[in-house]
């Protein structure tokens, strides 16, 4: 399954793989993704992209988004979350 939202220039892909479930941004060639487990009970990861390098974690999706939107050089009320990935965090 995957949702993809665009809005206010930033482009918001959620997917679930076998072991995880990803939440990438990209705006204007920056990209930050915000990756949970398949369950969605673990902190959650962010990366520099799907298979990016992981950069810290969260307990918190709004702490996590906070740090997306740092990566991408947006305000974080600028990130459009699909509504499958609006669940994620603890």
């Amino acid at each position: 399954m995957a949702e993809t939202t665009e809005g206010n220039g930033v482009t918001a892909r959620y997917e679930e793989t076998d072991a995880e479930r990803l939440l990438t941004f990209s705006a204007d060639g920056h990209t930050a993704t915000v990756a949970q487990n398949r369950e969605g009970y673990a902190m959650l990861k962010v990366r520099t992209g799907p298979d990016g390098d992981e950069l810290e974690r969260y307990y918190g999706f709004d702490m996590a988004l906070d740090h997306a939107a740092e990566l991408l050089v947006v305000g974080v009320n600028d990130l459009p979350v699909p509504e499958a990935a609006a669940d994620m965090g603890m």
